[in-house]
C-alpha cells in the first residue's frame, strides 16, 4: 500500500513537472495566434507575411524535433528536456524585443526548435516512466496542460494586448519568465528507468542506424501510420488554429471580440482531454483517436460554413473538443511504437514530419485568402487532410493499450 502510495506521488510529480513546461510551451503558441491578428494592425503584414511567421515556428519545430529525439537516445531524456525549455525559454524572452518581421522571424525559428523538441521527448520520458495500466491516461493528461496554456494566453490576449501599455510585447515577456521556472523544477527529475536500464548501448549506436531501424520490417507500418497521421493532424491544427482570431474578423468581427470569442471555445479544450484520459484506458488508442478525429473532421466543416455568432461559438467549442482532444490520444499512442532504444528517435522523427504539415497549413491559407478563397473552402480542404489521418489510422494502426514497453 504504501509502495503504490509513493508510485502516485511519483507519478503526479512528474505530471506536473512535465505539465508546466508544456503549459508554457502552448502559451507561446496559443500567443503566436492572436499576436499574429496583432501585428496585422501594427506592422501592416500582408496574410502571406502573417504565414511565414507561423510557418517558420513550425520549420524550428521539425528541426528541433527531429534532433532532440536523436538527443534524446543517445544522451538521455532529462538532459534533451532541459536544453530545449531552455532554448525555448531565451528566445521567447528575446522577441519581445523584435524590431522588424526579419528579427522576428529569427527568434520564432529558435522557439520552434525549443518548443518541437520538447513535446515527444516529454511524452516519451513520461511513457517510460510509469506504469502500463495508467501510461495512457496520464501521457493525455500531461497533454491537457497545453489546454491550461491556451486558455491563459486566451486570456491574456482578451485583457492585456489590447492595453497600449502591454501590447504584444508584454505578453511574449509574460510567457517566457514563468518557463524559466519550470526549468528549475526539472533539475532534479531523474532519467527514465527505461532508458537507464536497457539504452546504455544505444548511446554507441550511430544515428543512422536508428532512422534505419524506423523503417525495416519490424517497425516500418507503425512508422508510415505515425508520419501521416501526425502530418495531417499538424497540417491542420495551425493551418486552423493560428488564422483562428484572423478567421474571426474576416467573419465581421473586431480583435476584442474576436479574442473573447476564441476564449470562450478554448475553455472547451479541458474536456476534450479529460474525456481521452478516462477513455483511452477502457476502449484503446487506436479508436478513441480515430472518433476524436472524426468529430474534429465535422466540426472543421461546420465552423468553415458558420455564419452567425451562435454556429461559430458551437462549431469551434467542438472543434477546440475534438481536435485536442485527439492530440492527446496521438502523444499517448505515439511513443508506444517503438522499442527504448529509438522511442525517442521515432517519437522525434514522426513530429517532425507533422511539423512540415505545420509550415504548409499557415502558408496555404496566407495564399488562399490572399487570392480570395473563402473560409467554408479552406475549412473543407482541413477536413480532408483529417480523413487521410482517419483512413491511415484504420488501415494501418494496431492497438497497443496497456502494452509493456521493451
Amino acid at each position: 500500500m504504501e509502495g503504490s502510495k509513493t508510485a502516485l506521488l511519483s507519478t503526479n510529480k512528474l505530471l506536473l513537472i512535465a505539465g508546466t513546461g508544456w503549459l508554457f510551451d502552448a502559451m507561446d503558441v496559443g500567443l503566436l495566434s492572436f499576436i499574429l491578428a496583432a501585428l496585422k494592425q501594427d506592422w501592416g503584414l500582408t496574410p502571406s507575411q502573417l504565414g511565414w511567421i507561423g510557418s517558420v515556428n513550425s520549420i524550428g519545430m521539425a528541426v528541433g524535433a527531429f534532433l532532440f529525439g536523436i538527443y534524446a537516445d543517445k544522451k538521455g531524456r532529462k538532459s534533451a528536456f532541459l536544453f530545449t525549455l531552455l532554448m525555448f525559454s531565451i528566445a521567447s524572452g528575446l522577441s519581445a524585443f523584435a524590431w522588424g518581421l526579419g528579427s522576428l522571424l529569427v527568434l520564432r525559428f529558435f522557439i520552434g526548435m525549443g518548443l518541437g523538441g520538447e513535446l515527444p521527448v516529454a511524452s516519451t520520458l513520461v511513457s517510460e516512466s510509469v506504469e502500463p495500466e495508467v501510461r495512457g491516461r496520464i501521457v493525455v493528461l500531461l497533454e491537457s496542460f497545453w489546454a491550461v496554456g491556451w486558455i491563459l494566453a486566451a486570456l491574456i490576449a482578451y485583457f492585456l494586448i489590447p492595453l497600449p501599455a502591454v501590447g504584444w510585447r508584454g505578453a511574449m515577456i509574460l510567457c517566457a519568465i514563468p518557463a524559466f521556472y519550470a526549468l528549475y523544477l526539472r533539475f532534479n527529475l531523474p532519467d527514465s528507468q527505461s532508458y537507464q536500464h536497457q539504452n546504455s548501448h544505444a548511446q554507441t549506436e550511430p544515428v543512422i542506424k536508428k532512422i534505419q531501424s524506423l523503417l525495416s520490417n519490424s517497425f516500418r507500418r507503425q512508422t508510415i501510420m505515425l508520419w501521416i497521421v501526425w502530418f495531417c493532424v499538424v497540417f491542420s491544427y495551425y493551418g486552423m488554429f493560428l488564422w483562428l482570431p484572423s478567421v474571426m474578423m474576416l467573419k465581421g468581427f473586431d480583435m476584442v471580440k474576436s479574442f473573447g470569442y476564441i476564449l470562450m471555445m478554448t475553455l472547451a479544450q479541458l474536456p476534450g482531454y479529460f474525456t481521452v484520459a478516462w477513455l483511452i484506458e477502457r476502449v484503446g488508442r487506436k479508436w478513441v483517436l480515430i472518433a476524436y478525429l472524426l468529430g474534429t473532421l465535422i466540426s472543421a466543416y461546420l465552423f468553415g460554413i458558420a455564419d452567425s455568432i451562435n454556429q461559430l461559438l458551437i462549431s469551434g467549442a467542438l472543434l477546440s473538443f475534438f481536435n485536442l482532444g485527439a492530440w492527446g490520444a496521438m502523444y499517448a499512442y505515439t511513443p508506444e511504437q517503438y522499442s527504448t532504444n529509438i522511442r525517442a528517435t521515432g517519437a522525434g522523427m514522426a513530429a517532425s514530419i507533422g511539423r512540415i504539415g505545420g509550415i504548409l497549413g499557415p502558408l496555404m491559407v496566407g495564399f488562399l485568402m490572399a487570392n480570395q478563397v473563402g473560409v467554408s473552402m479552406i475549412f473543407a480542404l482541413f477536413s480532408l487532410s483529417i480523413l487521410v489521418a482517419i483512413l491511415a489510422i484504420l488501415l494501418l494502426g494496431k492497438e497497443t493499450k496497456q502494452t509493456r514497453l521493451l
